[in-house]
């Protein structure tokens, strides 16, 4: 039966169950809370490679954009069960996982065909039957079915010689070797080519390896001053064959066959390049046709386009598109960038420090060109800056004398600077140094903006690509009717034909959980519909107490007495919604941006002493805008340093007249500080598989820096429950890794640390462990598998004698870019914002032909388009069925404590990021501060190893600070 409870050990049966049509919510901006600065509610924000999906989706892998930034996800959506005829009624057919029998029989026709693979390995969790609860709907999603070769596909090495620049040189050169010997040596192929360095053909090319010249005219490129003359050497690689994809569709349970689903991703994306002539970014097509934006003031555009990817699913092979959006720099003369970036307009200044580390961090890596050579256009790339100004920079002639760079630019190039306060460029090395004015140069052109985007970026691209996408589903069928996908001579080569119709999908809306607050409040239980509610008439669960606090402000246009009044008004709706916040008793400090460290050491030395050494129990910083470096200045000095709960609201909070917005900051603090919010009704019928037996919930996040930081490392966290069984605080624990280590080494005493502190909150021992683990992409499944698990069950068993542990381990996958959309009115509030409802769930169509994965949109969007983050299971000893495991996933996401709203992914994961992100800022702050201080006649890349991560003070270690 569908839901019903499994018994017995992994290895058995599993009975197959019908679905019930199901709804899936589409979201594209992760969303999340804009951490603790009092913000409001919980929105979108963009990451590392600042590349946007549909309405400001980010798929940026690691690194959250800014502060408080979007999650970062995986890759690949998988796939599900067949297209039933009547998407309500029909029941798919059992996947080959389901019956150990069908699995057997499929194996058994293969083979009989002479057609052998291997088994996945390893070999994940069959899928346990369907879901079943909720209120069954249908949804569609931005697939388009597609068919394509029958026969296998031919990979050809392309060696050019010598190489093409710029990047797009390659696809010129090949370009016109197969429109100058397509009917004549590749015997009538039309192949499809990635750009680099393969070539693919739907069969073999007349030759198994053959050497071509190109001659490039200059005509064509007026980069170019002469004709360029390439040698191309085209050699047979390898026949890819497509049988293991064939037998992964047909639910037969094998490894993903991810070589053929990548040739056929560069088979569809050479079909667009060459038809359309877009820039490629990524697995992304971007164009000014689609539009473009640029900002005024921020020295970055947003240029739209389309992302797509070959995605294998239960009802066959699908082509995903979505929207996107990525981030380049502006091809400005550097001069306006510098202005730009420093928001300044005078430049007849030196830097100061925190300028110069601004200036050094932006333009490092820059590709830019020269404009003082006439049509001499020299390139060079930007290595760091000069620490003295233009001004006092001199160098040796060839002759020996010395020579002022302001002198020679005006003997050599008769150019007068006129900016010589700010540093010169260099543009050649440590050893070998170049300088170069900063008025003389300008930024080359589609250059991808690789930093952390700050939150006035963030959102002006944000709307930018809400605007560009007001009608998601329209936008993406448009996008492949744009493409004509079926109608280029590539397409009829390679067989391609695409449907133009969306994906029609079984989904279910799974309903929320109630939430009980404090009996002394009004509402007592509250259904929070729509995945929205508010702290009006309902008071926390338990409301901490916090007897001492001080208020610092770091905006110099806020009176005393403004930000006394905002103080009262938080104190005061504190106490209604039950936290137990005393009135301010200190006066209000006033600190300074630029000399954070030494100004709030000072406030808490006087608050201390007026105190007479009472405890402080709480800074709350009021902060004049969405200032990053402020503000992770003031979380590591207060965390790392003194050992204190912080609290930063806005510069406009100070004049909120929104209850709301007084009442979320005091919930925000009433976490940190050890209070509970709300929990469930029925822990029972909300939470059944928890509150059975002692369960601890695991979360796991790992981080990398940037692409252009080269020291950090990398940062794990993890985060574990220890109030059985309301689930509602976490303990937490966060280390630094080599740097780009994907796997979580150490994994085993991180767990023996969370299991012995869940053991003295809650005062049992856990018997079953549940683990989302967020960061990882369909690559590293294997390696977790093989690597992390065994880690957690060490620790199981080294703490409890040897005692085998009962693991439910599941994958948090939110970089797989599948968007869904309403098809039916019956949810209006939704349908009118283009998004679906919360508890939207899918586990059938666009699932994994055989293993345990589901869909879940568990919360609501209010900009942009909800997307929805995959789950899959990769051990599951307790043996949940697919009903319990969506459910509770599902009920956990209206327990996040920072607000009151359900969020998109399971909140231990969640709070793993906001860890992980909390130790960034620790990490990049305490760059700046070595970058401020460097002497050497050239500022470039920090000196030294990866960076060591501040230890979190003991006060705080055990408290949800990071929420």
């Amino acid at each position: 039966m569908a839901g019903g409870r499994r018994r017995g050990g992994r290895g058995r049966r599993r009975g197959k169950a019908n679905p019930n049509g199901a709804e899936v919510e589409n979201r594209n901006g992760n969303h999340h809370d804009d951490d603790d600065r009092g913000y409001g509610l919980p929105g979108e924000g963009v990451g590392g490679d600042n590349e946007v999906r549909r309405d400001g989706g980010n798929i940026n892998r690691h690194d959250g954009g800014g502060v408080g930034a979007d999650y970062l996800g995986d890759d690949p959506g998988r796939a599900g069960p067949s297209k039933p005829a009547d998407l309500r009624q029909a029941e798919p057919p059992p996947a080959a996982s389901d019956e150990p029998e069908a699995a057997a029989l499929l194996l058994e026709e293969f083979e009989a065909l002479g057609i052998h693979a291997r088994r996945a390995d390893p070999v994940l969790p069959p899928r346990p039957g369907y879901g079943a609860a909720g209120t069954p709907c249908v949804v569609k999603a931005n697939l388009f079915l597609a068919r394509l070769v029958d026969e296998g596909l031919h990979h050809y090495d392309v060696t050019i010689s010598p190489e093409p620049t710029p990047k797009g040189g390659y696809r010129e050169v090949m370009s016109k070797l197969v429109s100058e010997n397509q009917h004549t040596e590749l015997g009538g192929r039309f192949p499809a080519y990635d750009g680099h360095d393969s070539l693919f053909a739907a069969g073999p090319l007349p030759f198994d390896s053959k050497e071509f010249e190109v001659t490039l005219s200059a005509s064509v490129d007026k980069r170019r001053m002469r004709n360029r003359e390439y040698k191309v050497v085209i050699k047979h690689a390898a026949a890819i064959s497509l049988t293991q994809l064939r037998m992964l569709l047909a639910g037969y349970p094998t490894d993903i066959p991810a070589q053929a689903l990548q040739v056929l991703d560069i088979v569809m994306s050479d079909v667009i390049f060459n038809e359309r002539n877009d820039t490629e970014s990524g697995r992304s097509f971007l164009s000014q046709k689609l539009g473009w934006d640029k900002d005024g003031t921020l020295g970055a555009e947003a240029w739209k386009g389309l992302y797509q990817s070959i995605r294998p699913m239960q009802n066959g092979l699908s082509v995903l598109i979505d929207v996107s959006s990525t981030v380049f720099i502006q091809p400005l003369l550097l001069i306006e960038f510098v202005q730009k970036t420093l928001k300044i307009d005078v430049l007849n200044r030196k830097l100061s420090k925190p300028e110069y580390a601004r200036l050094l961090k932006a333009v490092r890596g820059l590709r830019i060109e020269v404009t003082h050579r006439g049509d001499e256009r020299r390139k060079h790339r930007v290595a760091g800056l000069s620490v003295k100004p233009t001004k006092e920079l001199s160098f040796k002639s060839p002759d020996g004398a010395t020579m002022t760079v302001i002198g020679y630019f005006k003997e050599t190039y008769n150019v007068d600077l006129k900016f010589n306060f700010l540093p010169c460029l260099n543009v050649g090395s440590e050893q070998k140094l170049v300088y170069l004015p900063i008025e003389v140069c300008k930024i080359l052109p589609k250059q991808r903006y690789q930093k952390k985007l700050d939150g006035s970026q963030v959102s002006a691209l944000r709307n930018s690509t809400c605007q560009f996408q007001s009608e998601p589903k329209q936008s993406s069928r448009q996008v492949v009717e744009r493409k004509q996908y079926n109608s280029t001579k590539r397409a009829h080569e390679l067989g391609i034909d695409v449907d133009d119709n969306l994906t029609t999908v079984n989904a279910r809306v799974l309903p929320p959980p109630n939430l009980q607050y404090h009996d002394s409040g009004s509402q007592k239980t509250w259904p929070p519909m729509n995945g929205y509610w508010n702290m009006k008439d309902k008071k926390v669960v338990n409301g901490a107490k916090i007897n001492n606090w001080a208020c610092v402000n770091f905006c110099e246009d806020l009176s005393k007495n403004d930000v006394e009044q905002f103080c009262f008004k938080l104190a005061e709706m504190s106490r209604i919604i039950g936290v137990d916040l005393a009135d301010l008793k200190l006066p209000v400090f006033t600190a300074r941006s630029g000399q954070v460290e030494d100004d709030i050491r000072t406030c808490y030395q006087k608050a201390q002493s007026k105190l007479r050494d009472q405890k402080i129990d709480l800074l709350l910083a009021i902060l004049p805008d969405k200032n990053g470096r402020l503000y992770g200045d003031v979380k590591r000095i207060c965390e790392t340093d003194i050992g204190l709960l912080s609290q930063c609201c806005l510069r406009s909070n100070v004049f909120t007249k929104s209850n709301k917005i007084l009442a979320n900051i005091a919930i925000k603090i009433n976490a940190k500080a050890g209070g509970r919010n709300s929990v469930f009704d029925d822990a029972q019928k909300s939470l059944p598989v928890v509150s059975n037996k002692p369960t601890i919930i695991f979360g796991a996040h790992v981080t990398h820096s940037s692409a252009v930081d080269d020291s950090a490392p990398s940062v794990v966290s993890v985060v574990a429950s220890q109030d059985w069984y309301e689930v509602a605080k976490y303990n937490g624990v966060v280390r630094v890794r080599d740097q780009r280590e994907e796997i979580i080494s150490g994994l085993e005493d991180i767990v023996k640390e969370l299991l012995h502190a869940f053991e003295n909150k809650s005062n049992t021992k856990p018997q079953q462990l549940i683990f989302y683990r967020d960061g990882i992409s369909e690559s590293q499944i294997k390696e977790v598998v093989k690597k992390e698990i065994p880690e957690i069950e060490k620790a199981w068993k080294a703490l409890y004698d040897n005692e085998n542990p009962q693991i439910t381990f599941i994958v948090v996958q939110k970089r797989h870019s599948l968007s869904l959309f309403p098809i039916d009115n019956k949810y209006k509030h939704h349908v009118a914002k283009k998004n679906v409802e919360p508890g939207t769930v899918v586990d059938s169509e666009i699932c994994h032909p055989s293993e345990f994965d589901f869909f879940l949109c568990s919360h609501a969007e209010t900009k942009g388009s909800s997307h929805p983050v995959q789950y899959l299971v990769l051990r599951d000893d307790n043996i949940f069925t697919a009903d319990e495991l969506q459910t509770l996933t599902n009920n956990l996401c209206y327990t996040y404590a920072s607000c009151t709203q359900s969020v998109s992914i399971a909140p231990p994961a969640y709070y793993a990021h906001k860890l992980a992100q909390r130790a960034h800022l620790y990490l990049a702050q305490g760059s700046s501060a070595a970058m401020e201080a460097s002497s050497s006649s050239s500022a470039t890349a920090p000196a030294g190893g990866p960076k060591q991560l501040p230890e979190i003070k003991n006060e705080l270690k055990r408290s949800m600070f990071y929420c």
